[in-house]
């Protein structure tokens, strides 16, 4: 691997905000497999982050100025990470409202030129595949195409302890495919910017 690409930088997008939520521990096992594998991360929660229900996305103030300040830090993050990846459950099929409410409070010019990954997960068999249907199209829009490769995860309770161990071998090779996947168009894209810069 290049040396520009030994440590690239992961935004973990939480997407659920619920009570009892199991998102917690599918984002810590993601945070700690990536931290393992020589990536640095950033969690953004929709809990900790705290945003309100969307009224004025960071891109409506004329004056970047009055924009909230953690907007504008959150912004600078992703415009400065080399990849994404979400972490979803699906609620009534679809994307959990408090992941779109997260994302939209930003440009889609802030996470273009950049991969994603999608990981979804359910208390049920499925894993939230609806879910992750509708982050790719969502990823797409944004700029930040997610890679072939998705990682559901079903029973996800007994799949994942609350500590973010992996409680069987199939959730240890799915997020290792996941990841090398992600790791791969990162760097590639990396480089094709530093040496091209991006299309106009």
């Amino acid at each position: 691997m290049a040396d520009a690409c030994k440590k690239l930088k992961v935004i973990i997008f939480i997407g659920s905000s619920r009570e009892g939520r199991l998102g917690d521990r599918v984002g810590k096992f993601c945070k700690n497999y990536l931290e393992k594998t020589n990536h640095e991360v950033t969690v953004f929660d929709p809990i900790s982050l705290d945003l309100p229900l969307l009224k004025k996305p960071l891109h409506f103030y004329k004056d970047l100025s009055e924009a909230p300040k953690k907007l504008k830090d959150s912004n600078d993050q992703i415009k400065a990470a080399d990849a994404f990846l979400f972490v979803s459950c699906e609620y009534n099929h679809c994307i959990p409202p408090a992941l779109a409410n997260l994302v939209d409070h930003f440009p889609c010019c802030s996470f273009a030129w950049r991969p994603s990954g999608i990981v979804t997960y359910s208390a049920g068999i499925f894993g939230g595949v609806r879910c992750a249907m509708q982050l790719r199209a969502l990823t797409g829009e944004l700029g930040c195409i997610s890679v072939s490769n998705t990682f559901g995860i079903p029973q996800v309770q007994s799949a994942i302890d609350e500590n973010g161990t992996p409680m069987n071998d199939d959730v240890a090779s799915g997020i290792k495919t996941l990841i090398s996947q992600l790791d791969w168009m990162a760097c590639a894209m990396k480089t094709q910017k530093e040496k091209h810069g991006i299309p106009m």
